[in-house]
């Protein structure tokens, strides 16, 4: 019988440390719609490549400032977010992406970066209005969040008038905190 009991004792220990891993890694689900208004473009550069015609590469800041119905992330409300990124368009259409850092109301920080594809269409001021689909991941945060990981899908509508532009963007997905 004394042979058996470090077997035991070994299978308790065993799925202890997988009972711990799994609540460690417990899925938190999230979904958010930001109004258009609450963004607007700091700043945006446009450079015509000059290979084929319309071939343009755009660097973008963005920054969204929620006054209301604010999204929520562990339990914390989303204040603000600064959105940094780059298009590489061709007549309009072509890969987008860029970085995002979320400021949360308690001081902490979550970074996500994020990929996808842009399809756009002057308007007659001549900025540019179209949508984006693409992935983001949370990668990491500070404070509490310094291990939170996750995956969203995300659509985004954009215009880019310096002046009356708007980027409304819908994000689903789970998130969770690493070991």
């Amino acid at each position: 019988m004394k042979s058996m009991h470090p077997v035991v004792s070994t299978i308790a220990v065993v799925t202890l440390l997988f009972a711990t891993s799994a609540v460690a890694q417990q899925k938190y689900s999230y979904s958010h719609s930001t109004a258009p208004q609450s963004s607007r473009y700091i700043q945006q550069h446009i450079i015509d490549v000059g290979d084929v015609s319309g071939h343009q590469i755009r660097i973008l800041e963005v920054q969204r400032k929620y006054t209301q119905d604010h999204p929520v992330i562990g339990g914390v409300k989303v204040i603000e977010s600064m959105v940094h990124g780059f298009t590489d368009y061709t007549s309009g259409v072509g890969p987008a992406e860029g970085y995002s850092t979320w400021i949360l109301e308690d001081g902490n920080r979550i970074y996500l970066k994020w990929t996808g594809t842009s399809y756009t269409e002057a308007t007659s001021t001549g900025a540019q209005e179209g949508t984006y689909n693409g992935t983001t991941y949370i990668v990491g945060g500070t404070g509490k969040f310094a291990t939170i990981r996750g995956v969203l899908t995300e659509n985004s509508d954009f215009n880019n008038d310096p002046d009356n532009g708007y980027n409304h963007s819908s994000s689903r997905g789970d998130y969770w905190f690493a070991e």
